[in-house]
C-alpha cells in the first residue's frame, strides 16, 4: 500500500523518528504523567521493548522541541518554555568492554562536558566528575535531567565472570552514589535496565528512587496494547492480511497468540514493540525477538537448576527482588528479561508466571530441552 509511514525498526531516537517520516504509537500522556507525578523513577523492561525510545522522547520533551511533537497529545499540554539540560547516557555504547567499565565512564563524562563547555578539576574520580557536571550545568542553564539508559549492561555481560562483574557493580555503585547529594541541582532522573538484580546494592544512596516495574502508571509505558495495536497499525494489517490470506479477526487472534501477552500487573497486556515492526516488515509469522539474542549464562543456569518445564508456575513476590550476582536464580532472571511474564496475581503475595506467547514459548523450549547428559550433570 502507498502512503504507508515507515517502520522504526531499530530506532531509537525520537527526532529521527520524527523527522524521517515514521510511525510513532503515541506515549508522551503517560510520559508527561510521569514527569508531573514523580522526580526519581527506576525501569526495568526487556530489551528492544522502548526503553531507549522513552528516554529519548524525554530529552526531546525536556530539550524543549516542540516541533517534534506536532500532532501527539503532549504538543499542547506542556509549557514548551520549560527547558532544561539533559545528560542522557547510555551504558550500552560507552566502549567499558574496551577501554574497561571505570575508563570508559570517565571517557563518556569528558565527552559530555566537552559538548555542554563544563571543565572538571584535575585527577577527580568519576563520580566527582559526574556531580561537577551536574552541578555546573544547572549553576549555568537550570536545574538538570539525567537520563540513564541500560544501566545494568555492564554486569549481564560478564555473568559468566562474577570476579568482573563484581568490580563493575562496585564502579557503578561509587558513580552513582553523587546522585542523593545533587538533589537541588535535579529537575528530573530515569535509569532504565532489564534486570533489577543488585539494584539495591548498586542504588544504596537512593532510597527515593521510585520503582516504576510494577508500578499502574508504567504498565504500558513501552510495548504495545491491544488498542494501539488496532489503531496505529489497521493499515499495515490490511496488507498484510491479504497478502496471507487471513481475515482481519483471524489475523488479530493469530498475532495475539504469538506476540502478546507481557503483563507487569497480571491484568494490562502489551505486545512486543520490536516483534511487531518485524512481522509486519517482514508480512509473516516468525521469531523476531527471541533471535535477537539469548544469552547462552541463562541456558546454562536453567540446566544447572534443572528447569525445563517453566509453564505455570507459582512464585512469591520475594521472587522478582531475588537478583544476586554471587547466587543466580533462573526465574526471577527469566521474568526481567521476558522470557516469562505474570499471568495472574494470587493471594498472600504469590503470583502465576508464564511464557508470555508462542514466539518465547516454542523458542525456548527448544533450546532448554536439549537435556544435557549425566555426565555433563556431574560436570556442573
Amino acid at each position: 500500500m502507498e502512503n504507508l509511514l515507515n517502520l522504526p525498526i531499530g530506532i531509537q531516537s525520537f527526532s529521527e523518528l520524527r523527522t524521517r517520516n515514521m510511525l510513532y504509537v503515541d506515549k508522551t500522556q503517560p510520559i508527561h504523567r510521569l514527569i508531573n507525578t514523580g522526580k526519581y523513577y527506576f525501569l526495568s523492561r526487556p530489551r528492544r521493548f522502548g526503553k531507549s525510545l522513552t528516554l529519548s522522547t524525554l530529552r526531546a520533551i525536556f530539550e524543549g522541541k516542540r516541533e517534534l511533537f506536532k500532532g501527539l497529545w503532549i504538543e499542547d499540554q506542556w509549557d514548551w518554555c520549560q527547558i532544561h539540560p539533559v545528560i542522557h547516557l547510555s551504558f550500552s555504547s560507552i566502549g567499558y568492554r574496551e577501554l574497561g567499565l571505570e575508563q570508559a565512564i570517565r571517557q563518556e563524562l569528558m565527552s559530555q562536558g566537552k559538548y555542554f563547555g563544563v571543565t572538571y578539576s584535575q585527577q577527580v574520580s568519576i563520580a566527582v566528575m559526574f556531580e561537577e557536571l551536574i552541578q555546573q550545568l544547572a549553576q549555568r542553564d537550570g536545574k538538570v535531567v539525567v537520563l540513564i539508559d541500560e544501566y545494568d549492561k555492564p554486569l549481564i555481560d560478564y555473568l559468566d565472570d562474577i570476579p568482573l562483574a563484581r568490580a563493575n557493580q562496585q564502579v557503578m555503585k561509587t558513580f552513582y552514589s553523587v546522585i542523593k547529594d545533587c538533589d537541588p541541582y535535579l529537575q528530573f532522573l530515569l535509569i532504565t535496565g532489564v534486570s533489577k538484580f543488585s539494584k539495591v546494592s548498586i542504588f544504596s544512596d537512593l532510597n527515593h528512587l521510585f520503582d516504576l516495574t510494577f508500578a499502574r502508571e508504567a504498565v504500558a509505558l513501552t510495548g504495545y496494547t491491544q488498542t494501539e495495536l488496532e489503531h496505529y497499525f489497521s493499515p499495515y494489517m490490511q496488507e498484510v492480511g491479504e497478502n496471507l490470506g487471513l481475515e482481519r479477526p483471524v489475523l488479530l487472534e493469530k498475532m495475539r497468540e504469538w506476540y502478546n501477552g507481557y503483563s507487569w500487573d497480571g491484568r494490562t497486556r502489551v505486545y512486543n514493540p520490536f516483534s511487531i515492526l518485524n512481522f509486519f516488515r517482514a508480512g509473516d509469522f516468525r521469531n523476531f525477538w527471541f533471535e535477537t539474542g539469548t544469552p547462552t549464562f541463562l541456558l546454562k543456569l536453567l540446566r544447572e537448576q534443572n528447569l525445563y518445564k517453566l509453564d505455570s508456575l507459582t512464585v512469591h513476590e520475594r521472587t522478582f527482588s531475588s537478583y544476586d550476582i554471587e547466587y543466580l536464580q533462573a526465574i526471577p532472571i527469566l521474568f526481567q528479561a521476558g522470557y516469562l511474564t505474570i499471568k495472574a496475581k494470587q493471594e498472600f503475595g504469590l503470583y502465576t508466571l508464564d511464557y508470555p506467547n508462542s514466539e518465547v514459548r516454542e523458542s525456548l523450549r527448544g533450546k532448554v530441552s536439549r537435556r544435557p547428559t549425566p555426565e555433563s550433570v556431574g560436570r556442573h
